[in-house]
């Protein structure tokens, strides 16, 4: 789907502030509430806009402690790609989890409250997965930047 300046300025505003009545986002892209809304469903309809989220503090949940997991697989046929996708699925300490082309076979995001939470983690869930040959953790020392996805 081809975007214009307008539907990318209504995507800007909504990553910023996804709570934006539709009255004020068509004021700040200089349309009326008709077009503005007509424009907003065809995004949503058209799966540019996956969802509306809260931006929560890690902190204040106790996810505070994020991790990058590297993980690579010791084999890597059908059924246990699909094996360990379904396992890691359902595991909520998991923010997100990418399989990537190359090394290391996955990317896996983890957050919980301190590094003993994170340890309980890994020798209880993340040894745990089918098919795994190693994996190395990496701990965030400050997010510097961080950003929506879509831009």
């Amino acid at each position: 789907m081809a975007l214009d300046a307008t539907d990318r300025a209504i995507l800007l505003l909504l990553e910023q502030s996804g709570r934006l009545s539709n009255a004020d986002l068509a004021e700040k892209v200089n349309l009326s509430p008709s077009p503005c809304l007509r424009r907003l469903r065809h995004l949503e309809e058209t799966g540019v806009i996956r969802g509306y989220h809260a931006d929560i503090d890690p902190a204040a949940v106790g996810r505070s402690f994020q991790v990058l997991v590297h993980t690579n697989m010791m084999v890597k046929d059908q059924s246990t790609i699909e094996a360990f996708e379904a396992a890691i699925a359902p595991l909520e300490e998991v923010l997100e989890c990418r399989r990537m082309f190359g090394d290391p076979d996955y990317l896996i995001w983890v957050a919980t409250a301190d590094a003993d939470a994170y340890e309980r983690f890994y020798m209880n869930s993340l040894t745990n997965l089918p098919g795994v040959a190693r994996m190395s953790s990496q701990f965030t020392m400050k997010v510097v930047k961080s950003r929506p996805q879509g831009r």
